[in-house]
């Protein structure tokens, strides 16, 4: 991930640079490696870079045009940048190999459309100086954190940034920038590129289920998401999502080791941690064909819980019949508790569900990258796809059911999306989630959600884990085992151990007192916290961010259930699951 900070039609931006870049340097811990500016006319686009790819050559930002007539900066990975070079209609001088370059020729070539053509994951800031005009746009689901916000007192500019922080200090209102929407300075108004087949969750699709397309899909998004040419690994809770995510790009390592040294002989080298270094970039071809030319001979996998939790014996599991490089790490109660501040800092969110998953993810983040690596892939997505939370045992029917997943995955951005990118991004590591790959979510989407549905005979998320399973065929290399293809959902902030929970309800309740329940904030209005864990939060995000900062949280609650405790672990059949056992 990088950092953006950005003004269009600042009245006095010169003067206004200063302020600028210390608002700019608060999402340094994004892009670490390098920062940039450039002013034109009344405009100023900030970046802070973290280098993956292009780390070699100059791939620092803001990007520029041959006369410097447009001015970029992005967030973001573009996975098929090769494909895109080679077939634009008009020829143009790359300055640098960036994968992101690509998008000022796409902007001169199909203006607010440019975005429809970019296959990964992104947020950005374009401007056009001969035009005066500033286009900023969003990859389709909101993998990437983006924000928009206003002045009263300049009511004819506009900001833009990665994180909050960047903008609460000079903006009056904030709104949480539309996945797979585009913005026009021009017209001063937001135009939504991104239109699926499945984006009206009220048309229910029937295309019959295909185990095969499903599975070389997600293989297909796995390897293209190893574009790299930095350390990297995989976030692995030893759940079904993760675990999968894990056992393709291992199977992708192994195959690209076996090919160099079948051509070079030895594949390894070693680096001074201790970290395995390989040679080339995973990306989509000229022929878009998946090409390999990077990658690193031992892949690296991650987990974290308390002593003793779910996730680390079943990722310490799965790593061992995978043969990857693992590193467990526990973390206590104390420590989990004594980061929550620091966590709500850089969630920029009070949502309970997103706290009590994020601070394990942000804890194993700054292990992760304190040993050199600065990607991680990760399982965000498939339980929104599939259907696969416990709640979604209480659907109705096949329509309520696929109601829920569409706006559960356009919810993405606020949710589990802004966890995987915040809890990362704070240690400048970066995430990838496969599953929210375009071209597999047109797939899975599109599959009759009577497939999906969760009966007696079909545990959640069947489909997928069917897809992978190769019982039936002897002469097939098993993806997991078989007591992790078909293990019951865990929710994050459940498998890292449900002491972590309890210790954050127990806490909450002596923090919070029933006379403080009965007397909320006036300014919080009618978003008035149902719980003490949630009041708690709340409060510590008071702290760091003002009133206008909450127009952007969305509270994660699920449905056809009566509760207000959002865990996994609250609703009845994951006991009734664990009872029959």
């Amino acid at each position: 991930m990088c950092g953006i900070f950005a003004c269009h039609n600042h009245p006095d931006v010169v003067k206004f640079k200063p302020t600028a870049l210390r608002l700019s340097k608060a999402v340094r811990h994004r892009g670490p490696d390098w920062s940039g500016s450039v002013i034109s006319n009344q405009t100023i686009l900030c970046h802070e870079r973290l280098s993956i790819v292009g780390v070699a050559e100059s791939g620092a930002q803001p990007l520029t045009n041959a006369d410097e007539s447009i001015v970029l900066a992005v967030n973001g990975e573009i996975y098929n940048h090769r494909l895109i070079r080679k077939h634009l209609k008009h020829p143009y001088h790359f300055k640098t190999t960036s994968d992101c370059e690509v998008i000022i020729p796409l902007y001169l070539e199909y203006g607010l459309d440019a975005p429809k053509y970019l296959d990964g994951m992104f947020s950005f800031v374009l401007y056009d100086k001969k035009l005066d005009r500033t286009i900023a746009a969003r990859d389709p689901i909101g993998i990437t954190t983006f924000y928009q916000g206003r002045s009263l007192s300049q009511p004819d500019s506009v900001y833009f940034a990665s994180e909050l922080k960047c903008l609460h200090p000079v903006c009056d209102t904030i709104d949480s920038f539309p996945p797979g929407h585009v913005y026009d300075s021009q017209t001063d108004e937001m135009t939504r590129y991104f239109e699926p087949t499945w984006w009206d969750e009220h048309k229910t699709p029937d295309t019959p289920l295909d185990l095969k397309v499903l599975r070389e899909t997600l293989e297909k998004s796995v390897r293209k998401r190893l574009m790299a040419e930095v350390p990297y690994g995989v976030l692995l809770s030893g759940g079904l999502d993760s675990s999968l995510v894990a056992a393709i790009a291992q199977r992708e390592t192994l195959r690209l080791k076996k090919l160099a040294e079948e051509t070079n002989g030895s594949a390894t080298e070693q680096n001074p941690d201790g970290l395995d270094k390989g040679e080339g970039l995973v990306g989509i071809d000229d022929d878009n064909k998946l090409s390999t030319m990077t990658f690193l001979p031992q892949l690296n996998s991650f987990s974290i819980g308390l002593p003793g939790s779910p996730d680390n014996k079943a990722a310490l599991e799965v790593a061992r019949f995978l043969g990857t490089k693992h590193h467990v790490m526990t973390f206590t109660i104390e420590e989990g508790l004594d980061a929550l501040s620091d966590v709500i800092y850089h969630l920029e969110t009070y949502d309970v569900t997103t706290i009590r998953a994020s601070t394990p993810m942000y804890l194993l983040s700054r292990k992760i990258k304190a040993m050199g690596i600065k990607m991680v892939l990760s399982g965000e997505g498939s339980d929104e796809i599939f259907g696969g939370y416990l709640y979604f045992h209480g659907a109705p029917n096949k329509e309520e059911f696929h109601e829920e997943c569409v706006r559960r995955v356009k919810n993405l951005h606020l949710a589990d999306c802004l966890r995987a990118n915040k809890s990362t991004s704070a240690w400048g590591l970066e995430a990838r989630v496969p599953f929210l790959d375009k071209e597999f979510l047109e797939v899975s989407m599109n599959i009759d959600p009577k497939e999906k549905m969760i009966t007696k005979e079909k545990i959640e998320k069947y489909i997928l884990r069917k897809a992978f399973d190769t019982s039936d065929d002897p002469s097939a290399e098993p993806y997991l085992p078989e007591k992790i293809l078909w293990r019951q959902k865990e929710q994050f902030s459940d498998g890292v151990g449900y002491g972590w929970i309890d210790s954050l309800k127990d806490t909450a309740e002596k923090t919070i007192t029933d006379e403080m329940m009965k007397n909320p904030k006036p300014e919080w209005g009618t978003d008035i916290p149902d719980t003490k864990e949630a009041y708690w939060y709340r409060l510590m995000f008071d702290e760091h961010f003002p009133t206008s900062c909450a127009s952007t949280v969305m509270r994660w609650t699920p449905k056809w259930v009566n509760q207000s405790d959002p865990s996994g672990r609250a609703i009845a059949i994951h006991n009734d699951k664990y009872e029959d056992a």
